[in-house]
C-alpha cells in the first residue's frame, strides 16, 4: 500500500495524527458532497428513487466492509449513540442480571447501559485493565472471559478500547457470550474500517459503528447491523420510509403496519439525505478499495521505528500483538509537565488526544513515517 496523502488536502506543516477524533474528507467526498447540494439547489430534478436507491447502494457496501451477506441488516443511523438506544429499546431484562462493560468505555456506549439496568433493577458490571504493565491486555481479556457466567446477560464493548487501541478477543468472547446466552453488543466506531472485522467470524447481535471517524463520513452519520434477536424489535421512532411499499408515493396515506424487513425499521427519518448519502458512499467505496487489512498493515509499518524511539524516552506503548496499530496510546513520562507539552504540540501543529498523562495516536494512509518525528522530538524536548 502507498501513502495516499495526495487524496487528501492536508498542509505540509500540518502533523495530523487524530483521526480517531475526526476524519478528513479526501478529495472525491468533498465533490459528492456538492453534488448533494446542487440537488437541494434543483429540488424540482429530485425522483422518488432518490430517497430510496442511494440508501441500499449505501447498506450494501457497509454490509461488504463488515462481511454480513445481506443488506437489509444495516441500519442508517445519526449516531452511535442513537442506535445503543434502540438495542437497548428492544432488551428486557431480569431482575439481577449482569450487563457487562469494560471501564472507561465511550459515554454513548454506556449511559444507555445504565439507563437500562436501573429499568429492571439490573447490575452493570465493569471490567477494569489489570494495574501492571507486563501481559495488561492479555489479562484483561482473560478477565473478561472470566466475568461471563450464567448471570451475564449482555457484554457491550468495542473491538478495541477507543483511548489506548487495546485488542480485544471478540471471537473468545462471543464464543462464551453464545454458551451462556448473553448478547454480545460491539461497538466499532474505532475499527471498522482500519481493521478487519467480519460478523461472520465474530457473530455479534448488533454492531453499531460511527461513520465519521475510519470511515471517512461527514459528521452526524452512523451505521448499525442487526442479528437475529431484533428481527422483530420496536424501532424508537416511526417514519414512512421504513415502511413496506414506502417508494409509492401515491400510496402513502394507506397506511402500511408492515416493516420493510429486517434491520430497514431501524433507520432514522430522513436517512435519504442527500448530501450524506453521497459522501458516505464514495467514503465506502475507497475504503474497501483499500481494504482495512491494508491499512493497518501501512499503519503499522509507518508507527513501528516511531514506537521503538518513544519508548526509548521512557513512554510506555503496548505490545504490538496486544493493540491496534492505527490507534494506540502513549503513557508519558510521569516528569513530563503535560500542560506544557500541550501548548507545544498546539503551537507546531501537532495534533492527537490527550487522555490524562496518555496521548493516543491514529494515523492512516495519509501518514507517514515522518509525520511521527515532529512529535518524538516535541516531547524529547520537555524530558
Amino acid at each position: 500500500m502507498q501513502n495516499q496523502k495526495h487524496l487528501f488536502d492536508i498542509p505540509e506543516a500540518v502533523t495530523y495524527l487524530n483521526i480517531a477524533s475526526q476524519s478528513p474528507a479526501f478529495k472525491s467526498i468533498y465533490e459528492a458532497g456538492l453534488e448533494g447540494l446542487k440537488q437541494k439547489n434543483h429540488p424540482y430534478k429530485i425522483k422518488i428513487s432518490d430517497y430510496f436507491e442511494p440508501v441500499i447502494e449505501l447498506k450494501k457496501l457497509f454490509a461488504q466492509l463488515i462481511d454480513a451477506d445481506d443488506f437489509n441488516r444495516i441500519a442508517t443511523m445519526p449516531s452511535v449513540s442513537y442506535g445503543i438506544a434502540t438495542v437497548t429499546n428492544n432488551i428486557v431484562l431480569k431482575e439481577n442480571d449482569e450487563i457487562l462493560i469494560i471501564d472507561e468505555q465511550f459515554p454513548s456506549n454506556v449511559y444507555s447501559w445504565q439507563k437500562l439496568a436501573k429499568k429492571y433493577n439490573a447490575k452493570i458490571n465493569t471490567i477494569s485493565a489489570p494495574n501492571y504493565e507486563m501481559d495488561r491486555v492479555k489479562n484483561w481479556n482473560q478477565n473478561i472471559l472470566e466475568a461471563i457466567t450464567e448471570n451475564t446477560a449482555v457484554i457491550a464493548m468495542g473491538n478495541i478500547h477507543w483511548s489506548n487501541g487495546s485488542l480485544f478477543d471478540l471471537k473468545a468472547i462471543s464464543k462464551k457470550a453464545k454458551q451462556h446466552h448473553a448478547l454480545l453488543i460491539i461497538d466499532g466506531s474505532q475499527s471498522v474500517g482500519a481493521l478487519p472485522f467480519s460478523v461472520k467470524d465474530i457473530q455479534p447481535d448488533a454492531l453499531i459503528c460511527a461513520g465519521y471517524k475510519w470511515l471517512f463520513g461527514p459528521y452526524g452519520c452512523a451505521y448499525g447491523y442487526f442479528g437475529e434477536y431484533f428481527d422483530n424489535g420496536n424501532p424508537i421512532e416511526e417514519n414512512w420510509s421504513n415502511r413496506l411499499h414506502s417508494e409509492n408515493f401515491t400510496e402513502l396515506t394507506n397506511y402500511q403496519p408492515e416493516y420493510k424487513p429486517l434491520a430497514n425499521r431501524y433507520s432514522v427519518g430522513e436517512s435519504g439525505n442527500f448530501i450524506y448519502v453521497k459522501m458516505q458512499i464514495e467514503a465506502l467505496k475507497q475504503v474497501l478499495e483499500w481494504t482495512p487489512k491494508s491499512i493497518q498493515n501501512y499503519c503499522k509499518n509507518i508507527s513501528a521505528e516511531a514506537v521503538k524511539a518513544l519508548k526509548a524516552l521512557g513512554c510506555q506503548i503496548e505490545d504490538d500483538n496486544y493493540r491496534s496499530h492505527h490507534l494506540f496510546g502513549i503513557k508519558l513520562p510521569s516528569q513530563l509537565d503535560i500542560e506544557a507539552l500541550k501548548k507545544d504540540f498546539f503551537n507546531k501543529n501537532i495534533f492527537v488526544s490527550f487522555r490524562g498523562n496518555y496521548i493516543r495516536i491514529s494515523c492512516h494512509l495519509f501518514n507517514t513515517s515522518e509525520d511521527f518525528k515532529p512529535l518524538i522530538a516535541c516531547i524529547a524536548s520537555h524530558l
